[in-house]
């Protein structure tokens, strides 16, 4: 007779195929999907996204998990059965409380809001988006609505993408972060002339940019029989099991790097599905709940390694063997000060690493406005140009490079953005323990030798999926909470050496 917790298995495993499902819906509509297919495609979400909620809040979901809550009966708190009783009733919990068609109409607006913004994006004209945006924003405030036991409305959009973590967390770790980065930046900025910008210059065409990111990702451990890459508009990862990875970048011939360290972060993002133990697939807690944790594990692939000293002697002859006809005499050393050189500009995804938080931290600024209906939707461009002219500098003429540029606000995923930058917090944490137990780390990542990285990472990060938080894998690992300090002494330790000049370490002086 099946027990309580397989049966409990089986009702799980139904609710992940279904969002596999409404995933791959996603996946298509972002790579594949005719531009006409929109209409139909949200209806399409919708449904699907009915369906997994009725199911999901249904009694009989409910009873399962009491039933085999009691099986437990002195089971070990950290197993998996354990596990997947405490995260399936979690997110049950939340699930309960929303209105079945709220969630579908969330899916519905999502998928139009997407085509809408491809179309405001490449005209850069935020006037048409913003019917959509206002839609979305009213969507997530009715969805906040469901919730009563919170702080701030935004923690109820956080929870989503971190959860457990409250907004007055993320302010006050974000308000170190900002105090470390600000004169950071402004020292580097004093001190521009010591680096030289025209390190890589040129246009490199895209067929032979696709042969150099081929080639890394595989090194990383891109496997072509469970993975595919293809174009996106905005470069992102999927995943439908440890087996079935998609991952995505875009193309720029003037920019030889833009396609490269997007596709490296995408690859991390894939890595970390593709490494999830095959014993929690189809269940809860084999899909990941902290983008955090996702975002330290794509940040760290991009930045700690694609554009660390290391590394970049492998890349860098590579480039120069490619396009040969353009950067023949490629040196290593000038290619790491160019891809780490620090100068504020309009894109956070090509953003450097000291300049990326502040587009971060923009933007969550804004999100907890706009929620609180503070900050009028047409407004919105006036307010982020502001903004962005007094925490980068530089004035935006332009809605595509401004307020239009991410993909996140049109499919309502709002309070996803935080993560970023608590990914790079995480990413240093980890990256000094790692440092720490692979002591010739920067000996393998010069020799192109990858997989001792990778499979520390699947051992310690990679294979647990979701059974912890992400404090709990944090202390596991690193022995505390999320932090600034190591973080900002690994981005002081490499900018000194690609600068040439001392900054002051966290705490010192």
């Amino acid at each position: 007779m099946t027990g309580p917790i397989e049966r409990l298995r089986q009702r799980t495993a139904e609710l992940s195929d279904l969002g596999r499902i409404s995933g791959l819906l996603d996946w298509d509509q972002q790579t594949m999907m005719p531009p006409q297919g929109g209409p139909g495609r949200a209806e399409g979400r919708a449904t699907i996204e009915r369906l997994r909620h009725e199911l999901f809040i249904s009694g009989d979901t409910g009873e399962l998990i009491d039933a085999a809550e009691a099986s437990l009966d002195g089971a070990d708190p950290d197993s998996d059965d354990a596990r997947l009783v405490r995260v399936t009733a979690r997110r049950r919990e939340k699930a309960v409380r929303v209105p079945t068609e709220l969630t579908a109409e969330m899916a519905r607006a999502a998928s139009i809001g997407q085509e809408a913004w491809i179309k405001a994006r490449a005209d850069s004209d935020f006037a048409s988006f913003v019917p959509y945006l206002e839609r979305n924003f009213e969507l997530a405030r009715r969805y906040v609505d469901c919730f009563e036991d919170y702080e701030h409305p935004y923690d109820v959009l956080l929870d989503d993408f971190e959860p457990g973590l409250k907004t007055s967390e993320v302010v006050r770790l974000f308000g170190e972060l900002k105090a470390e980065l600000v004169p950071m930046i402004a020292t580097l900025t004093e001190n521009a002339d010591r680096l030289d910008e025209s390190a890589i210059p040129g246009t490199f065409p895209v067929d032979r940019q696709r042969q150099l990111v081929s080639e890394i990702v595989r090194r990383m451990g891109f496997d072509p029989s469970g993975w595919r890459m293809d174009d996106a508009v905005h470069p992102f990862a999927a995943s439908f099991g440890n087996r079935d990875v998609r991952i995505t970048t875009r193309w720029d011939e003037t920019n030889l790097v833009s396609a490269l360290y997007a596709a490296m972060h995408e690859c991390g993002h894939g890595l970390y599905e593709a490494g999830i133990a095959d014993s929690l697939q189809r269940t809860p807690i084999g899909q990941i709940d902290s983008l955090s944790m996702h975002e330290s594990q794509s940040r760290m692939w991009e930045n700690m390694v694609g554009r660390g000293r290391p590394f970049c002697g492998v890349l860098a002859p590579r480039i120069a063997d490619l396009f040969s006809d353009v950067v023949p005499n490629l040196e290593p050393d000038a290619f790491y000060r160019a891809v780490n050189r620090v100068s504020p500009s309009f894109i956070r995804v090509e953003a450097d690493e000291a300049t990326y938080g502040l587009h971060v931290i923009l933007r969550f600024e804004l999100e907890q406005e706009l929620i609180e209906g503070k900050l009028p939707i047409r407004d919105l461009p006036e307010v982020w140009n502001a903004r962005f002219k007094e925490y980068l500098g530089l004035e935006v003429t332009d809605d595509a490079l401004g307020v239009l540029q991410d993909v996140h606000w049109s499919f309502c995923a709002i309070g996803y953005f935080p993560t970023y930058s608590l990914g790079n917090l995480v990413a240093g944490q980890l990256w000094d323990r790692v440092c720490r137990d692979i002591p010739d780390l920067d000996d393998k990542l010069a020799a192109g030798e990858l997989g001792d990285l990778r499979e520390w990472l699947r051992e310690h990060i990679h294979r647990h999926g979701s059974k912890f938080s992400t404090t709990e894998l944090l202390h596991r690992v690193v022995g505390g909470p999320i932090a600034v300090g190591p973080f900002v002494s690994y981005l002081k330790r490499k900018l000194s050496d690609v600068y040439g000049v001392e900054l002051e370490r966290p705490g010192a002086g």
